[in-house]
Formats: structure tokens, C-alpha cells, sequence
């Protein structure tokens, strides 16, 4: 199929347009089909170059600012096509950096996850210093943090959210996202956490002791500050204590009976421990203890 372009010159229309006689009537019958003609030609294009014409002579701000307006309407689909011309038509302007991170936007509120990152991460790349990076981060790591999938499913999803928000709060500490990131890291974390749980119980129940203990050691090392914290330190006392390993058992137990006396779960580790005879202590040398080494818990 042939390429589609514009049509060519058409005469412009005026004054003696409104002549009286045979020739005034000509031209100007001339004129309406050569505008018929140009419509036609024009609907037989693709609307993305009819929307190229259109936004041709239109200054960078009033596309812009166009565009905030469909944004503000939730017009994203439209506002996308403004903000993609104000890139195309002047791509060295103010406000085509400013329609890249806005373009992240639109798409990040369609669902549009992907082109919402990658048009973030580009302008990252070409800006990184810019006012808006920070903001270009924040729709980096809610991309991520929207497609976190249930406990169930694999968690890479929820590994890029950790790591987008993580890079938020070390590159901008001071920023208006911040604090948002701070929350949204706790939730990746306790996500992440609860899945090595998970394993780690499916591995318990079918007394794959060794296979449980170190989906716990993750827990108890990786993620201290978590909900998780106090099951998977009863889970290592009662996967060490079937094993025979009882000192690891009593440090697990007591470790959890020093953070957490009131613990549910303390008292099942201290029951457990009982039934042989034996109490929580803690040996100062165990991996557990020194994984709690300077860390605050919740």
C-alpha cells in the first residue's frame, strides 16, 4: 500500500470567493473540490498523521498545558497524544522533559505499567538531575508495587518494587515521595518474607528439616523488622529441635522470648522446649543471636 501523504496546496479561499458570475462560480466550485479531495485524502491517513499535521504550529506550552487538562479531566489516552508531540515537536524544551515524566504518568494511571517505566527510566537517563527525577523514580517503584502478585506466586515483581523504592529513599531522602517509599519497603519486605515462610512451612510439614531451617535463617537475617520475625524463630526451635540440634533450638527460643515475651509464639517454643526438658538459652555464638546484632526491632 502506498505511503499516505498530505495533500498538496490547496487555493486559498477569500474575498473574491463571494464574486457573482460563471468564473466566480468555477473557482469556487474548484475550491470545494479541491477541499473535498483534501478531506478524503486526509481520512485515508492514519489519525497519528492527522494528529502530526494538526499539532504542527502548536508552541510547546499550549500543548502542554492541554495536556494537564485532559490529565486533570482523566483523559489520559488523549492527553498521552499531546505530550508524545510536545517530545516530538520540541524535543530540547522545558517542556519535554516535563511531558516525559507526565507521559509516565498518564501511563502508569491506564494500567500501563511498562510504557510507564520505561518512559520514566528514559528520562532518568537523560536527566538524572533533574527537579522531576525523584517523582520519575516514585512511578518506577509504583509500577513495580502495583503488579505484586499474591503470596503464592513468584515474587520478582516484588523484589523490583524493594529495589525501585529502596533507590528512591537513598537517592532522594528529602523528597515529598519519601515517606511513602519508606512505607511501601516495609510492605515489599513483609511480601517477601511472608513467601520464604510459606516454603519454609511446606518444607516443615514434610519434615524437610534442613530445606525449612534455611528458608527461616532468610527471614530471621533478611527481614528482622517484619510480622514474619516471630514464627520463623519458633519455626527454627521446633525444625533444630527435631532434628536434635537443641542448643540451636534453645538460642531460637530464647532470642524470640527476649524480643517478644508475650509472644503467642514464644510460649509454644517454650511448651516445645519443655516436653524434653530443656529451657531457652542463648548461645551468644549461634548465627541467630549475632543476626540480631544491633537491630530494633518493631
Amino acid at each position: 500500500m502506498a505511503a499516505c501523504r498530505p495533500p498538496g496546496p490547496v487555493e486559498p479561499t477569500g474575498a473574491d470567493s463571494e464574486a457573482n458570475g460563471d468564473g466566480a462560480s468555477f473557482r469556487l466550485m474548484k475550491r470545494s473540490i479541491f477541499a473535498v479531495i483534501a478531506v478524503l485524502m486526509l481520512v485515508g491517513c492514519s489519525s497519528n498523521d492527522a494528529d502530526k499535521l494538526a499539532f504542527q504550529d502548536v508552541p510547546a506550552d499550549q500543548l502542554y498545558n492541554e495536556a494537564l487538562v485532559l490529565l486533570n479531566d482523566g483523559d489520559y489516552k488523549q492527553a498521552m497524544v499531546k505530550l508524545q508531540e510536545v517530545d516530538r515537536l520540541h524535543p530540547y524544551s522545558e517542556y519535554a522533559r516535563k511531558s516525559m515524566v507526565m507521559l509516565a504518568y498518564a501511563s502508569y494511571q491506564r494500567g500501563q505499567y511498562e510504557e510507564a517505566i520505561n518512559s520514566a527510566q528514559r528520562f532518568l537517563a537523560l536527566y538524572p538531575g533533574h527537579e522531576d527525577a525523584p517523582y520519575a523514580q516514585y512511578i518506577i517503584g509504583n509500577s513495580y508495587f502495583r503488579q505484586i502478585p499474591e503470596i503464592s506466586r513468584d515474587q520478582a515483581m516484588t523484589q523490583r518494587a524493594l529495589a525501585a523504592m529502596d533507590e528512591l529513599v537513598r537517592n532522594y531522602p528529602d523528597s515529598e515521595y519519601a515517606a511513602d517509599a519508606r512505607h511501601k519497603i516495609q510492605v515489599t519486605r513483609d511480601q517477601l518474607a511472608g513467601k520464604d515462610m510459606e516454603i519454609g512451612r511446606y518444607y516443615l510439614e514434610r519434615k524437610d528439616y534442613l530445606a525449612a531451617i534455611n528458608r527461616f535463617r532468610v527471614v530471621v537475617e533478611q527481614y528482622q523488622q517484619t510480622r514474619h520475625i516471630e514464627e520463623a524463630l519458633f519455626r527454627l526451635t521446633e525444625a533444630y529441635y527435631a532434628i536434635g540440634i537443641v542448643p540451636e533450638a534453645q538460642t531460637a527460643a530464647a532470642v524470640l522470648g527476649h524480643n517478644f515475651p508475650d509472644s503467642r509464639w514464644y510460649k509454644d517454643a517454650y511448651s516445645l522446649l519443655k516436653t524434653g526438658g530443656y529451657e531457652p538459652s542463648e548461645n551468644k555464638q549461634s548465627w541467630i543471636s549475632r543476626a540480631f546484632e544491633g537491630i530494633k526491632l518493631l
